[in-house]
């Protein structure tokens, strides 16, 4: 049986993240076996490696491998699709053609999204795998055939089976192994590795230069919630090495293809990792309001500095003297250069007739008053912070929590807990 690694190699797959470890040594366990194997995950995590994995490791490697896209073929023709139908079953039946079960017959089907069959197909499904027996289409002749079935889907299976859309003996036939793939957003880790070997397979394909990520990012691209997952990275370091002609990529750059507002965590619904979910969602929102409170804070200082190095103090419009008493507390002061605004009066969060010193010792300027309405620095408590986003939301939305709970990117069962904790219940 092979290892872990020399699987990773084989098949291309990218990450040390756990959860995907552990569903790659799930499948490496089960490939010698007849068991079937149900795969779930998101859209664009990878699923379709699974079966390939089973496949090369099983006794049936020699025999085919048959892979059946459930959600594109319709309705009308699954039935013959899979099972075959005999000549004259129905109109445009000319000749009598075999299904995937016999063409596969002593090899392995994978049905991607099985969650999609019709619930008649569910039941001659299910035929299969208890009894190895099926029909064609317009045939009365019982069939047998020697198949192992992997399945996969992104569709909540439990939900699914409550809306009578999958049968419940199908679901648990098929589940008799569950390997569970991990979307990409919580392989954090894996993703700057996984842009690195994506933007070398292109830069190759392409013929043009590798693109590099610039250290800020890395921090970004990690941050963002990739709601399609590996297949949408893929694409996305595909479309900026072909259009792009800078190889080193900023955040900036990289803000014009996954936006800043779309980078917040998405709300998963999985009851097993609730708690871990909505810690999750809150500290992602907290870097977010800190990542950008930091960068207004240094382009502000920096606009300052440039004023008072390049045009002195005494041609300052009142704008800039309001900009230089918000940005220059009493704190910062300690460390100004000569140039600098030096002395305050804080009085009731009011500052008034600020003094600017310039070089010469016998010279002073004293400006008019200027009224500011907070002298103080804009607070950088998360929990601060956090109350105003929530109370913001509230009243967007006119105290309709669950569009609040969407619009912050967090439960509603953990709005609700932080509303009572601020106290914002009226």
């Amino acid at each position: 049986m092979a290892d872990l690694q020399s699987i990773k190699a084989r098949f291309g797959i990218i990450g040390n993240f756990p959860a995907l470890n552990r569903a790659l040594e799930k499948s490496i366990q089960v490939a010698p076996t007849d068991i079937s194997v149900l795969v779930i995950g998101e859209s664009g995590v990878g699923k379709e490696f699974i079966p390939k994995i089973i496949h090369s490791e099983s006794k049936r490697k020699h025999q085919p491998y048959i892979v059946v896209n459930c959600g594109a073929i319709p309705e009308g023709t699954i039935d013959s699709e899979l099972f075959g139908h005999e000549k004259g079953a129905f109109t445009g039946a000319t000749a009598t053609r075999k299904g995937y079960f016999e063409v596969a017959d002593g090899g392995t089907i994978f049905l991607d999204e099985v969650g999609e069959l019709p619930l008649q197909t569910q039941v001659r499904l299910l035929r299969v795998l208890e009894s190895g027996e099926f029909m064609k289409v317009g045939s009365s002749q019982v069939q047998k055939t020697n198949v192992r079935i992997v399945a996969a889907t992104n569709v909540n299976m439990m939900k699914a089976i409550q809306d009578n859309r999958f049968r419940e003996d199908l679901f648990y036939r098929l589940n008799t192994v569950q390997i569970d793939m991990p979307a990409l957003r919580e392989r954090k880790g894996d993703i700057h590795l996984l842009f690195r070997k994506f933007a070398i397979d292109f830069a190759e394909k392409y013929r043009m230069p590798e693109l590099q990520l610039e250290s800020g990012a890395v921090h970004y691209i990690e941050s963002y919630a990739f709601p399609g997952n590996v297949r949408q990275l893929r694409n996305l370091v595909e479309q900026m090495t072909v259009v792009e002609t800078d190889r080193n990529v900023t955040v900036a750059k990289l803000a014009e293809y996954i936006p800043m507002n779309s980078h917040l965590p998405m709300v998963v619904n999985n009851p097993n990792s609730q708690k871990q979910t909505d810690f999750g969602n809150e500290r992602e929102i907290m870097y977010k309001i800190l990542f950008d409170m930091r960068n207004d804070i240094n382009d502000l200082k920096s606009l300052t500095s440039e004023l008072i190095k390049n045009r002195g103090t005494s041609d300052l419009s009142n704008q800039e003297k309001n900009l230089i008493n918000r940005i220059y507390t009493p704190e910062a002061q300690q460390n100004a250069s000569p140039n600098s605004l030096l002395f305050f009066e804080n009085n009731n969060q009011t500052v008034q007739n600020p003094t600017i010193i310039s070089n010469s010792e016998d010279h002073y300027e004293d400006f008019e008053d200027i009224e500011v309405e907070e002298n103080r620095p804009e607070s950088l408590s998360l929990q601060n912070n956090e109350k105003d986003l929530i109370i913001k939301a509230l009243e967007k939305h006119n105290g309709r929590r669950n569009r609040a709970a969407d619009e912050l990117g967090i439960s509603q069962r953990t709005l609700y807990r932080k509303i009572k904790q601020y106290n914002l219940e009226d």
